[in-house]
């Protein structure tokens, strides 16, 4: 019944931070024009203090745990959370997904969500 994820909601203490941190460190792209099309998936950002119904239970900085899925070799993106001087956590190791094994790393962004970037060529 469910073909996919469309999009989730990072709860964020400022858009514009975490905004630069993605675009900077993983290449994304911010749109801020509303009932605008972006593709085939999308973060939405709600900051705090200006949280909007519908919405989580308890919206909080720091409390995503999510996947990405490379469209380039992880090595590369690892060659960019270093030039960026983001730490990796954990990887490159061996996980997993939705489709089958992978390669992952793992780091924080600026809220300290969990982001681990995957790659499924390994």
């Amino acid at each position: 019944m469910i073909a996919g994820i469309d999009h989730f909601v990072l709860t964020v203490r400022s858009v514009d931070d975490t905004c630069d941190f993605y675009q900077r460190v993983l290449g994304m792209t911010r749109h801020d024009e509303p009932n605008r099309p972006t593709g085939s998936q999308k973060i939405n950002l709600h900051e705090v203090a200006r949280t909007f119904e519908p919405k989580a239970k308890v919206p909080t900085p720091g409390s995503g745990d999510f996947c990405l899925v490379a469209a380039r070799p992880l090595a590369e993106i690892c060659a960019r959370l270093a030039a960026n001087n983001v730490a990796v956590e954990v990887g490159p190791v061996e996980r997993t997904g939705a489709r089958g094994p992978m390669m992952s790393v793992y780091f924080r962004d600026p809220d300290d969500n969990l982001v681990e970037v995957s790659d499924y060529n390994r």
